[in-house]
């Protein structure tokens, strides 16, 4: 029989083992009961455009999978990196996410005194659509094809300037772009969100624009702008009869507006994974779905590591456009 000291010096060993084995086990039960309390999905621009748009949509129904409340909230500002550094800032537990665009990955270049890295800072979920451009024109602009906006701008070069929803956005490269393969001298002029943009493109303040189509296209369909094209590879079954860049005499033009949601970086891979399959679910509702097509927008649904791909490659792409571009923001 073990001495009286050598059986208290073994139960007292087990009893500290069984709290440090409760201890590591925390976590864990805290993660597997994720999400436990609302979780916020920060948009970095106004109410009403594409982003803020996707981001409800994954909101509403992710509520409804999840059990909890996963609420919008909106901070625009600097080409969404106001709302892109709040969320690094936030806590890496799953409760505050960011609902990305390729505006993050053009940013990555555009911007020489960010305080976030777009790679390094984030833990990406998922992609959760792909959309065009779309180039839209004031009414009263007196053209109906890109190739007269090209001739109409050459001859009264003061009289058209381009809008967009920020510095750094795809809305506001895509103009870049457009003014490299033009030559043409276009004032650009920046907002904080496609909504005040297209509010002042609609009233005449500005005069065209390259906006994501699915808040684009319902304000031509109403009469309040002009459709001069779109910038995928092909037509979209939306807006059949607008033709693209590429068909309007610009080879290899090729623009896609893309989103997708991220989560600070060391979110634990669990809850990531949770949210990426619940994004998923999501994405494959014929009612999502149905809304997707209606707004020209494909879906984006795939893997963590597949979003986790198409960032990377994305930042390097969009960081030769900027650069040839010669473009800079601060």
């Amino acid at each position: 029989m073990k001495p009286l000291q050598s059986r208290r010096s073994f139960a007292l060993s087990a009893v500290c083992l069984l709290g440090v084995l409760n201890l590591m086990a925390l976590p864990a039960q805290a993660q597997t009961s994720y999400p436990n309390k609302s979780v916020r999905i920060v948009v970095g621009f106004s109410a009403g455009g594409t982003t803020d748009v996707l981001a409800r949509i994954l909101a509403k129904d992710m509520s409804e999978d999840l059990g909890q409340s996963f609420v919008v909230e909106n901070k625009p500002g600097a080409g969404s990196n106001i709302g892109a550094e709040f969320v690094v800032r936030a806590a890496p537990d799953g409760y505050t996410l960011f609902m990305m665009a390729v505006t993050n990955a053009i940013n990555h270049t555009l911007y020489s005194n960010l305080k976030f890295d777009v790679i390094k800072d984030f833990s990406p979920i998922g992609l959760a659509a792909k959309v065009p451009n779309m180039l839209v024109v004031n009414p009263k602009v007196p053209v109906n094809s890109v190739k007269e906006l090209i001739e109409y701008a050459k001859k009264n070069p003061t009289a058209i300037n381009f809008a967009s929803s920020g510095a750094g956005t795809s809305i506001h490269m895509t103009g870049e772009l457009f003014k490299l393969e033009t030559k043409l001298a276009i004032p650009h002029i920046p907002y904080k969100g496609s909504t005040p943009a297209l509010t002042d493109l609609m009233g005449g303040q500005v005069q065209m624009m390259f906006d994501n189509m699915p808040t684009a296209w319902p304000l031509v369909q109403a009469g309040k702008l002009r459709a001069l094209a779109i910038t995928s590879p092909k037509r979209s079954p939306a807006a059949p009869d607008v033709p693209t860049m590429q068909e309007s005499g610009f080879p290899g033009f090729d623009v896609s507006s893309w989103f997708g949601l991220a989560a600070p970086a060391g979110t634990p891979k669990d809850i990531i994974v949770k949210l990426n399959v619940a994004m998923n679910k999501v994405l494959a509702k014929p009612e999502v779905q149905k809304r997707l097509d209606d707004l020209g927008a494909t879906n984006g649904s795939g893997t963590v590591e597949q979003f986790d791909q198409f960032l990377k490659s994305q930042t390097e792409s969009w960081g030769v456009v900027v650069k040839s571009a010669g473009a800079k923001a601060e």
